[in-house]
């Protein structure tokens, strides 16, 4: 699930994942380049971060498992990657 708070030429974004299944997980995006960044445990068990992106602007990301399964986040539009998997898409 994604929330997302405009301010001004900002966003403020938060993603969580249901983490039942996980003891980790990794949110990666191209926001950043793909570089990997591990997501917060809440108490619920849910895995969440929450990024400062800019407004009006779109992404593709997805999240990688301890499992190392690529999951993308189902409230979203999807996109197909080279590598056979799907992206999320984020529009800020």
């Amino acid at each position: 699930m994604v929330k997302i708070s405009k301010r001004g030429k900002r966003a403020w974004v938060t993603f969580t994942v249901d983490g039942n299944s996980f003891e980790a997980i990794q949110i990666k995006g191209s926001w950043n380049g793909w570089n990997p960044e591990p997501m917060k445990r809440k108490k619920n068990g849910d895995f969440y971060i929450v990024k400062i992106l800019p407004s009006d602007a779109s992404f593709e990301f997805g999240y990688l498992t301890d499992k190392g399964d690529w999951i993308h986040d189902e409230t979203l539009q999807t996109v197909g990657t080279p590598f056979g998997s799907m992206n999320s898409v984020l529009k800020t």
